[in-house]
């Protein structure tokens, strides 16, 4: 109901917005401007579901040979003990176990294009255990959640984004992302814990935890060592190397074991095609809403009201208003933040603070409604519980992250 709540509310706003401007300052090209946006969006959530259709054929395939062959059990129980607790609803060596933890492993590598495919399988196979196939399970709602946090271990993209814009370091928002993302997942992990009553001071728990912030703290240290070209290199091979080692494992075990790999490619890949035409009306639902709200101007009001209130009446610094755009347009929508984010490099500097914040904002947490009507729509999910609301929580976690580690990494770039 959440979303149904939300998506009602982007479009009547757009037209009071629109009709405002309209009657009080005689400007009625906001009408021409909402309709435009139907369009665009429709066309944009349908080439986006286009986009991924090869995608998820590919890594939907691979990974029926991984399961066929015996590599998704193998991996399955790396983390069996972990998430047999934080997912006590899901049985030991399903597969579905498996499936999350390569969705996970792809977003902390920052390969998007290998996470969603393989987020979307994780969906399917916690919907079989599902018993209200209409309404999100307390599994699917905790691997929503974590998905949505962001957490991104080495953020190549925004990285190339500052380097492209001709930034002194491009890697110097490295550490502070890395912290906000990690920030933003241990919340969202916190919240869904109480809303499911999941005991976190498991020892297993704290255990696997603990071994995740070593690997973080590894991970800072090697980066913070290495010059951008250096940086740039390592995370590009590192990515790259691990998703090859995944195919040949899955490939290779299947051989071993005298499977047809071949043919468990292609039952899989069938499985891809048919789940990326399932999602097309949940995303033009959702992102011609988005896009409305924002071409109406109700977002640039609400951030100078926002940026006049802060400094106007609280008398605090407005510096990170000027990044807001990026973090409003964030949980909504990935390319309307990039795009957001670039628009802010270009006007105020790579290198200034709102330059810096905007793409700290940009890879601290990921694009919550997009994230909910992809992965739900996939399984034809309507009742979404408390996962938006998880979800937001975590993303403004992210974002008072970002801007608290902007002011403490990057003072020297005020004023």
């Amino acid at each position: 109901m959440a979303l149904n709540y939300i998506w009602i509310f982007f479009i009547l706003c757009a037209f009071v917005v629109a009709l405002i401007k309209w009657i009080f300052l005689h400007d009625a090209s906001s009408f021409q401007l909402i309709i435009e946006s139907t369009f665009d969006m429709s066309k944009t959530a349908f080439d986006i579901s286009i986009g991924l259709t090869g995608t998820l054929a590919l890594w939907m395939g691979l990974m029926n040979v991984g399961e066929k062959g015996g590599a998704v059990n193998v991996m399955a129980k790396l983390v069996g003990p972990f998430f047999s607790r934080i997912f006590p609803d899901v049985p030991k060596n399903h597969p579905a176990i498996s499936s999350m933890m390569m969705n996970f492993s792809a977003n902390m590598l920052g390969l998007d294009n290998a996470a969603t495919p393989l987020g979307l399988k994780a969906m399917k196979e916690l919907q079989e255990l599902n018993t209200e196939k209409d309404t999100a399970s307390n599994p699917m709602i905790m691997f929503l959640v974590l998905n949505t946090s962001g957490l991104t271990l080495i953020p190549i993209t925004v990285m190339m984004y500052r380097s492209q814009f001709g930034a002194e370091n491009p890697t110097d928002v490295f550490i502070p992302i890395l912290l906000a993302t990690s920030i933003s997942s241990v919340i969202g992990l916190l919240v869904v814990a109480l809303y499911q009553k999941i005991n976190l001071f498991d020892k297993v728990i704290v255990a696997y935890l603990g071994g995740l912030i070593i690997l973080i703290a590894g991970t800072i240290y090697l980066f913070y060592n290495l010059d951008p070209a250096q940086t740039k290199t390592v995370s590009s091979v590192a990515g790259n190397f691990i998703l090859l080692f995944i195919i040949t494992s899955f490939v290779g075990l299947a051989a071993f074991k005298k499977i047809n790999a071949y043919d468990a490619f292609i039952e899989g890949a069938k499985e891809g095609f048919k789940t990326a035409v399932t999602i097309i009306p949940y995303l033009v639902a959702i992102l011609v809403a988005i896009g409305m709200f924002r071409a109406s101007g109700a977002m640039d009001m609400v951030i100078s009201a926002i940026k006049y209130g802060i400094h106007n009446f609280m008398g605090l610094d407005a510096a990170f208003v000027d990044a807001l755009p990026v973090a409003f347009m964030k949980p909504l929508s990935g390319s309307g933040a990039r795009g957001a984010m670039l628009e802010i490099i270009e006007a105020k500097g790579v290198d200034s603070f709102a330059g810096i914040l905007s793409s700290m904002m940009q890879g601290a947490t990921d694009t919550t409604f997009y994230i909910i009507a992809v992965y739900f729509g996939s399984v034809n999910i309507k009742k979404t519980r408390y996962a938006i609301t998880c979800g937001l929580i975590a993303d403004i976690a992210g974002i008072i992250s970002a801007i608290a580690l902007a002011y403490l990494f990057f003072q020297d770039k005020l004023g």
